[in-house]
């Protein structure tokens, strides 16, 4: 796992499928982790906070932007290790506490050789390992980053949520917006149950105030990103 600085407050946790991230506020001496990465990743994720010389206790709250295994699959794991809350939106709380199955997405024919290759590099074994989990809606206000709105975004899934920043400037997008690894350009998130619904969580989050944006997958945007993420948005047209 990669350990990167976007921010003195933030870092990125690059793990092999996807990527995860820490952010601190000093004055409170407490952190939050926006999404875990995938089955394994609690152990290296507390000895990366205890390389930059904090706890793994000092994480308040975990917030799962959706339920997929790359992104959850280190959760539970974390939780135990730190007694951080687990947060996800309501409708995706079902799959992440084991309740229920997640619905397949609804896969584009170029996204199936992208998928293979993905399945490859996650780890081997049960992805669902379930845990306890606190809901979360469509504007509710989380107690770290000067006040972090939760942003329902479907369509990546059902209960898919971003997360805004607004005293930052600081968007997490989770899977709705994504990288290319081809190209390097933003494009719509890939994997997702209903384009539609997609496309137009794109265009919400492009009408955000932010200057950085953070994906689950693909280097961020460190400058101007609400102009990147509307430029990108408007290319897919309105939804259909």
């Amino acid at each position: 796992m990669d350990v990167i600085e976007l921010l003195p407050r933030l870092h990125l946790l690059r793990f092999p499928v996807g990527q995860a991230y820490l952010w601190h506020d000093p004055d409170a001496g407490a952190s939050t982790l926006i999404d875990a990465g995938p089955l394994g990743s609690g152990r290296p994720v507390a000895d990366a906070l205890t390389a930059l010389d904090r706890s793994p206790s000092s994480v308040r709250r975990i917030v799962l932007t959706h339920f997929h295994e790359d992104h959850v699959g280190g959760a539970a794991e974390f939780a135990a290790l730190s007694g951080a809350e687990v947060l996800a939106h309501r409708l995706d709380a079902p799959v992440i506490r084991g309740e229920i199955p997640g619905p397949p997405p609804v896969f584009e024919e170029w996204e199936l050789p992208i998928h293979a290759e993905v399945a490859k590099l996650l780890p081997v074994g049960d992805p669902v390992h379930p845990v306890e989990v606190t809901e979360v809606s469509d504007g509710d206000v989380l107690d770290f980053g000067g006040g972090a709105r939760v942003v329902h975004v479907p369509g990546h899934t059902d209960g898919s949520i971003a997360l805004h920043l607004p005293a930052h400037g600081v968007l997490f997008t989770g899977d709705a917006v994504a990288v290319s690894p081809v190209t390097g350009s933003v494009i719509l998130g890939v994997f997702n149950i209903d384009r539609s619904r997609a496309v137009a969580s794109f265009g919400r989050l492009a009408d955000l105030n932010a200057e950085v944006a953070c994906f689950g997958h693909g280097d961020p945007v460190t400058a101007q990103a609400s102009r990147v993420l509307r430029k990108s948005a408007d290319a897919y047209g309105p939804p259909h």
